[in-house]
């Protein structure tokens, strides 16, 4: 029988703050929430950037919050929009004739341009004479077209968490997303271990772009040209599989399944696709999933904005010319459905923890959802690489599908709501739109609630389809559909008649809404939608299975979980995320394995890896002695 992938953690921190405990989501729709709720918010925001608990309440430090996450200018931690560095080549010569210079003798190339002549002088100097022209790349600063971004929360600094070591900051950041995942379970790391057997566990991670700043490849290629040197530590920390990596090697002590995958702005989504399968079909009972992106970098953003992907400033000061603005709306950078200009890059790390069924209900763990599939088509033949094609009707179709077949028909019709890719370009506008309303019809929903996030936190490419999942959780917890608050009408190539699209959040009833489709679309055809059920229908659905006598003592035991997890937001409310970070502890070599026939004990782990396989190929060859 297959098993059901149970959602029981997750975690992590992007422009709108921690993930976990729906706080990031409740950043989004602060305006709308109850004043408790709110004021809780408030003070994970401001353990998070460094704000005293005890100011968490004064208006202004909550202004300061407010203004300081979501979309905003560039702040000058990660670069300086006015003063981005770059070297400008030009081509020198002397005005005689000959160019003469002075310089440090050991500041000479190894091989001498064709006409130097060099004398040496006193003090380890020489003087150089060019005959022809000499070209050169003068170091200098230039003001950059893209100044928004999603950035992460002002005052919070990944690597002051822990001893990152010139870490790249995409793996910074996954050490604090996979941290503050494992921390929300309410339950020890290691009564997970000792309740499933080593090789039952998956780490399925990693980022679209692998780690592009100067601690990782992009210091790596700019090292020669910039004349500097390549460090040990570049290339293989530069690597897209590292999140999974660092979090297998220094998180969770796995030795299980590594499984990163890649898919452009939809690689969350691939990453998740195989726990999903690895879990339904029996292959591990606990699979952690996430991705770390670090995307707002000037070479980044360089290459996107060439691309004409990005929002720039000046598109940006074209759409709101009736209002003769001098510099542009950041805020409103990013608009889904509305007349827009591109997308605003972010950069966000998010985890979730899936255990199957039958373990949820062993270790008495929360259920924040469940995902009984995930679907991912590519497009066919295309004219251009980075244009959209017909997989994202595919994945969208079976997606809702899917979704139809356990609630039925009739219900999917009013039951369910979409977690659009929403990127902010005039292209996904027409394109998604045509295919979400195009599903609606064909199911026959009239009027499906559409939510756009990214109007909000950014497009953070890799982990974009895990900021989706998480607020979705956080619109079943609170009731709230976060309006798409940064557009002021819907563009008039939107196809809308089946659709709810709407500037203001949405109220949703509690338990009125049991299935969220989630939709990425990414560069190069990779399309994935997801299927994601509610906290209540996936409780329905594990009690139906494992019958009332089962769900009552899983119901005892998860009281304790609750009050273990809650005590853990409490302390991540004071004082910020605490990362757990196992670097040469516990460390285990071939000495630490007793090999028997029947399976292999690792030290640290209560259950043998089995190694009594029962193939199925076995029957198709005649037997033998």
């Amino acid at each position: 029988m297959s098993k059901l992938p149970v959602i029981v953690g997750f975690g992590g921190v992007n422009a709108a703050g921690r993930s976990s405990f729906h706080h990031g989501y409740r950043r989004l729709v602060i305006d709308a929430l109850p004043q408790e709720k709110a004021s809780r918010t408030y003070r994970s925001l401001a353990a998070v950037m460094g704000i005293p608990a005890e100011q968490a309440g004064d208006e202004s430090q909550r202004q300061y919050m407010r203004d300081h996450t979501l979309i905003r200018k560039i702040e000058g931690n990660l670069f300086d929009t006015e003063q981005v560095a770059w070297n400008k080549r030009m081509a020198l010569s002397g005005a005689e004739g000959v160019l003469q210079f002075v310089t440090r003798a050991r500041d000479l190339p190894d091989v001498l341009p064709s006409g130097w002549e060099v004398k040496e002088l006193d003090g380890g100097k020489v003087s150089v004479s060019v005959n022809e022209s000499c070209n050169v790349l003068l170091p200098t600063t230039r003001k950059i077209e893209v100044s928004t971004a999603g950035q992460l929360p002002t005052g919070f600094d990944p690597a002051s968490l822990y001893a990152s070591r010139n870490h790249p900051r995409g793996l910074q950041m996954a050490i604090c997303g996979a941290s503050d995942a494992l921390k929300s379970m309410g339950i020890e790391w290691q009564v997970v271990m000792d309740s499933i057997r080593p090789d039952q566990m998956g780490v399925y991670a990693s980022s679209a772009m692998a780690q592009l700043d100067d601690n990782g490849f992009g210091g790596l290629l700019g090292a020669r040209a910039n004349g500097g040197r390549v460090s040990s530590k570049q290339l293989a920390l530069g690597l897209a599989d590292m999140p999974a990596d660092f979090v297998s090697a220094y998180v969770l002590g796995n030795v299980g399944t590594s499984g990163p995958s890649l898919g452009a702005c939809a690689t969350f989504f691939y990453n998740l696709r195989q726990a999903v399968n690895d879990i339904r079909n029996g292959l591990t009972k606990v699979a952690v999933v996430g991705v770390a992106e670090s995307g707002i970098d000037s070479r980044i953003i360089d290459g996107y904005y060439t691309m004409g992907a990005l929002a720039s400033d000046a598109e940006l000061l074209k759409l709101d010319a009736e209002k003769g603005l001098t510099e542009p709306d950041h805020r409103r950078a990013s608009r889904p459905f509305s007349s827009n200009c591109g997308f605003t890059i972010s950069e966000s790390t998010q985890f979730i923890v899936l255990f199957d069924d039958e373990l949820a209900l062993q270790l008495g763990a929360q259920i924040h959802g469940s995902v009984p599939d995930v679907f991912i088509n590519a497009d066919g033949y295309k004219k251009s690489i980075s244009s959209p094609g017909i997989g994202n009707y595919l994945t969208v179709a079976k997606a809702v599908a899917a979704g139809a077949g356990i609630i039925g028909d009739k219900a999917i019709k009013t039951r369910s709501f979409v977690q659009s890719h929403g990127t902010s370009t005039p292209q996904n506008r027409v394109t998604e739109s045509h295919i979400l309303n195009e599903t609606a019809k064909t199911f026959g929903i009239e009027n499906w609630p559409v939510a756009a996030i990214k109007a909000y936190i950014g497009h953070s490419i890799g982990a974009a389809s895990g900021d989706q999942l998480i607020a979705s959780l956080g619109v079943w917890n609170d009731n709230i559909l976060p309006g798409i608050a940064t557009i002021d009408h819907i563009a008039d190539d939107v196809h809308q008649s089946n659709l709810r699209l709407q500037k203001e959040h949405m109220d949703v009833e509690a338990g009125s809404l049991d299935v969220a489709i989630l939709n990425a679309k990414g560069f190069g055809g990779n399309n994935a939608s997801v299927t994601l059920l509610s906290p209540l229908l996936s409780e329905k659905m594990l009690k139906g299975r494992h019958g009332e006598k089962a769900w009552q003592a899983y119901l005892a035991r998860r009281e304790q979980v609750q009050a273990a997890a809650a005590a853990y937001d409490d302390a991540a409310c004071e004082t910020g995320l605490s990362v757990h970070y196992q670097f040469g502890e516990n460390v285990l070599d071939g000495e630490d394995l007793e090999i028997s026939r029947d399976g292999i004990a690792i030290k640290g782990w209560a259950s043998k890896v089995a190694l009594d396989f029962d193939s199925p190929y076995a029957s198709w060859l005649p037997k033998q002695d």
